[in-house]
């Protein structure tokens, strides 16, 4: 079988903070962050990814490349690239992104605004879409309910 190749692996600065740890301020860093505690304030990861865990109380301004949301979060959140938010997941604000993704079972409220070339449109009436209640938990058969305003 002769000798295994070497396996490249990217390895990635990720910091965490803990589901006891309680932030208020503003949080900002140059590297990824897993976050199960609890933040109020802002967050501030331009360039790199948040992960909020499911135990993550987030009452924040989020400002990253890549939102992966498991907790519940109250604020509004831009994610460059991409917003990701899970079944567990609790949103009550504005996302703005190019791409989303809200698996069934989310719960979100609030506007979304698809940017495709990572830009906020200011035009005079931006298209938005508003998805209002996704999946809400006890009623497991509601998909998200998308209204495009023109």
């Amino acid at each position: 079988m002769g000798a295994s190749q070497p396996v490249e692996t990217v390895r990635r600065e990720v910091a965490h903070i803990g589901k006891s740890v309680v932030v208020k301020g503003e949080l900002s860093g140059s590297e990824d962050l897993y976050l199960d505690g609890e933040v109020q304030g802002t967050i501030e990861l331009r360039g790199h990814n948040l992960v909020i865990g499911p135990n993550g109380r987030v009452r924040a301004e989020i400002n990253a490349r890549d939102v992966i949301v498991e907790g519940k979060v109250e604020g509004n959140v831009h994610g460059a690239d991409r917003v990701s938010l899970r079944k567990s997941a609790v949103l009550a604000g504005d996302i703005t992104t190019q791409r989303i993704m809200i698996e069934e079972g989310a719960y979100f409220r609030g506007q979304i605004d698809v940017n495709k070339d990572g830009k906020a449109d200011t035009s005079a009436e931006p298209k938005r879409e508003l998805a209002q209640n996704a999946a809400v938990p006890g009623n497991p058969g509601q998909g998200a309910l998308l209204d495009v305003k023109k």
